[in-house]
């Protein structure tokens, strides 16, 4: 990050002005100037970027369709800059742009000026708005500013917790819509083998898609707790952060029971994507930087000592009953080495179907059936015993070295098949909503 001097922040205001006497002398319209306030000598960062960015998107959103006239924008090491030329009344305009600036704590460090048709720059006050008050100690008005009361290093660290504050939560929310995503995504996915689909409800008879919909929007608040989490407890063990996210999930069963009427459609998915959104929240930056591979490490980090421990103790849930009779790890194995079938079968098959040009449902389906081919299900183990999971994977692989690229048919076929056997392979159902997840995740580029 690199330091201005003086000159040539000055230069700055000044090819500003010459830029903004331009625009009024083409349009003879109201001007916005929309800078960032950002004290210190470091004017340019990828956070106060994000920070410009945000700001930008809510002034064009705002602003009415079709008034702008001309919009223009500079990043440079002075600071990111934007010049609008709009076709409204000033005051009117002015009083939009003030409402931007003081309806949310970052809204502080954003400056939009607005000039009339005769470049006479409006004043806040008039239009309603309120002394802008010091991003220190929140005293009102330029006091603070007029008798230096704060150091620079005390201004900047305001600015960068102002910053970071506003996008922890909006990144939260952004992992929880993706998670929430996800889960939806999985159950449309049609047609799935033995699974809840677009086309029937597999080989279940007390839910169907409604039921998954309520669900998926029931967990929305717990999985932004999960990324939460995460962000807050990023500096301790990660097992501190497991016991926090186990804690959370317990509670998150009871709402989705609540929302499904005691049906259980998303008990597995509850664990597994609540890690991965805890684990989200523990790699997460102000910038908005994640990397595939350190989630998957993390999400191993946290579980693996007391996947170890659950399944040595023993218990009467299916995965330890499976586990103490044969030795199957199911989803603790999974995520315990950092969920491996995502890692190796999942992404990587549903990433190339993607880009030989399947449509994301298309891509999804064929993803499940290389899932059921390779993952040793514990819910195919717990409806159809070792002889039907086996049946099952064998079918799946036979399909895939059959016709690569199965047709819709194909695959009702064998979804027929799964149901006539009153098989269902929920868990591979939950690796797939976590494939959805991740490639939403690492694939997109954060919101500002």
């Amino acid at each position: 990050m690199q330091e201005v001097t003086l000159a040539q922040m000055l230069d700055a205001r000044e090819a500003r002005a010459q830029a903004q006497q331009l625009l009024l002398e083409q349009y003879a319209r109201p001007i916005v100037c929309f800078t960032m306030n950002i004290p210190g000598p470091v004017k340019d960062s990828p956070l106060i970027r994000r920070g410009f960015e945000a700001g930008w998107n809510t002034l064009r959103h705002r602003l009415p369709k079709g008034k702008v006239l001309d919009a223009r924008r500079r990043e440079a090491v002075t600071g990111c800059e934007a010049l609008l030329a709009v076709d409204m009344d000033s005051v009117e305009l002015k009083k939009i742009c003030t409402a931007i600036e003081d309806e949310t704590p970052l809204g502080r460090l954003f400056d939009m000026d607005v000039l009339d048709s005769r470049g006479v720059k409006l004043d806040r006050e008039p239009v309603g708005g309120k002394a802008r008050n010091c991003i220190v100690c929140g005293a009102s008005g330029r006091g603070c500013a007029s008798r230096r009361t704060h150091t620079v290093p005390e201004l900047q660290n305001a600015a960068r917790r102002i910053l970071t504050e506003h996008f922890a939560r909006e990144d939260a929310r952004y992992v929880a819509a993706l998670a929430v995503k996800g889960l939806l995504d999985e159950v449309l996915t049609t047609p799935k083998p033995g699974l809840v689909d677009r086309r029937n409800s597999g080989s279940h008879r007390d839910m169907d898609i409604f039921t998954f919909s309520a669900s998926a929007s029931a967990l929305a608040p717990y999985f932004q707790e999960c990324a939460q989490i995460g962000q807050e407890t990023r500096d301790a063990a990660p097992e501190e952060t497991f016991r926090l996210l186990r804690a959370a999930g317990l509670r998150a069963e009871e709402v989705m029971l609540r929302a499904t009427r005691g049906v259980n459609t998303h008990k597995g998915a509850v664990f597994t994507m609540g890690l991965l959104c805890g684990a989200a929240g523990r790699l997460w930056t102000p910038e908005g930087v994640w990397h595939e591979e350190a989630l998957f490490r993390e999400v191993s980090a946290m579980t693996a000592r007391a996947m170890e421990e659950d399944l040595r103790r023993g218990g009467d849930t299916v995965g330890q009953r499976l586990y103490a009779s044969r030795g199957v790890r199911g989803i603790r194995g999974e995520v315990s080495r950092g969920l491996p079938s995502v890692r190796q079968v999942g992404l990587p098959v549903f990433r190339k179907c993607l880009s030989e040009g399947l449509d994301r449902n298309d891509a999804g389906a064929l993803t499940l059936l290389h899932l059921i081919a390779r993952v040793e299900d514990t819910n195919l183990l717990s409806r159809g015993g070792p002889e039907g999971a086996r049946e099952a994977r064998e079918k799946a692989s036979a399909l895939l070295e059959r016709s690569p690229r199965p047709s819709r048919g194909e695959i009702e076929t064998l979804d027929d098949w799964f149901i006539s056997r009153n098989l269902s392979p929920g868990g591979c159902a939950d690796l797939l909503a976590a494939v959805y997840f991740l490639q939403d995740l690492f694939g997109n580029r954060l919101p500002a």
